[in-house]
């Protein structure tokens, strides 16, 4: 890709008030990043407020060159390597820094996550599973933290499959500080993932948009061991919206550390006892995603003009408390494109506020 695209993407993605759902729509719309930042004050006008002060070509350039200086790369949506299943998220990421061996998205994925402080034998199942996953030529994708993740990986690396590590911060930070080897040997034999700038230092806020990339790059979700409420039910939680497999490895009812994995079970989620298991959900599934039109990858047609009138009724609909999308669209009865368009002009003017589930509501006061 040309130099220059990637600096105006990189400059849209930068800019405040730009989401990964906003950029899908303005690309989708006027075609190139340069055409949709020419229009951010005509969209910010419509919404009612300021356009946002668009990143500087400067920083844009900084970055990439930050970027290549660590033999890492630029991927962006739309992108022709751009990972097809991670594309079909509704707020797949605008932009990913990606080191290693990309050609790992073309594999089989299966993501696998679990307990940071996981018991001795789950950590060698995680393992023990990844391996039979690779042998098979499967990617075993997971989030390089503690425990079940780490043990994921080491039983991907030197396999016919491989693994692909996502990690919350930047692509140069290391986080957990005692990973930092086998951070670079997926760097070096596998894949390393991260969707924010260099030099980001992983936040709680950051580790649910890491998990919905581990979810979104996969097939399926296994988790190996893992308490309630925890981040790895987050995982699957997210796998099970964007319609993929959900799996779970039974354990004690006597650990505190297997509630999340039979609780996973007990509403649905298929349990797994093997690598074998494992695949046997997948396969199905990668003969149907063979078989998609690549047209559908990226969703809902681009927004469209919208008139005065469908913007007092859309914005009529909305307040302080989150609503679906689905819903303004049915109570609107107005076409998708033009609730979308709306929604844009109003995120753009710093009117609307996105929430996970497909919600928005209005800023107040």
């Amino acid at each position: 890709m040309p130099a220059g695209g990637a600096v105006a993407k990189l400059r849209l993605i930068r800019t405040p008030k730009i989401g990964p759902i906003s950029f899908r729509q303005l690309l989708a719309r006027f075609g190139s990043a340069d055409a949709a930042i020419e229009a951010l004050p005509m969209l910010a006008a419509r919404g009612g407020g300021k356009p946002p002060e668009v990143a500087p070509a400067t920083l844009a350039e900084r970055e990439l060159a930050a970027v290549a200086k660590l033999g890492a790369r630029h991927l962006f949506l739309f992108d022709p390597d751009y990972p097809p299943l991670l594309a079909e998220l509704e707020n797949a990421p605008a932009a990913m820094t990606v080191r290693g061996r990309i050609e790992l998205f073309d594999h089989v994925g299966v993501a696998m996550v679990g307990a940071r402080n996981a018991s001795a034998a789950a950590c060698r199942f995680a393992r023990q599973l990844s391996h039979g996953l690779g042998q098979e030529g499967a990617a075993v994708v997971s989030g390089l933290a503690r425990g079940v993740d780490s043990a994921a990986h080491e039983g991907a690396l030197g396999s016919a499959g491989g693994t692909i590590a996502v990690i919350a911060g930047g692509i140069d930070v290391v986080y957990p500080p005692e990973n930092a080897a086998l951070q670079e040997r997926v760097a070096g034999e596998g894949l390393l993932v991260a969707e924010m700038p260099p030099g980001t230092e992983p936040r709680a806020r950051h580790f649910p948009h890491r998990n919905r990339i581990i979810a979104g790059l996969a097939l399926g979700t296994v988790v190996v061991e893992a308490a309630p409420r925890s981040g790895s039910l987050i995982t699957a939680r997210l796998a099970g919206e964007a319609g993929r497999e959900v799996m779970a490895v039974p354990g004690s009812p006597l650990d505190p550390r297997a509630q999340g994995c039979n609780g996973l079970i007990r509403e649905g989620a298929t349990l797994v006892q093997s690598a074998a298991d494992i695949l046997e959900q997948v396969r199905p599934i990668d003969a149907r995603a063979a078989l998609r039109a690549p047209a559908s990858r990226y969703g809902a047609p681009p927004p469209e003009d919208a008139s005065d009138a469908e913007r007092r009724a859309i914005t009529g609909l909305l307040g302080p408390v989150p609503v679906f999308t689905d819903e303004l669209i049915r109570q609107s009865g107005l076409a998708p494109a033009v609730v979308q368009t709306v929604l844009l002009e109003l995120e753009l003017a710093g009117r609307l506020e996105r929430h996970a589930g497909a919600r928005v509501s209005l800023v107040w006061g």
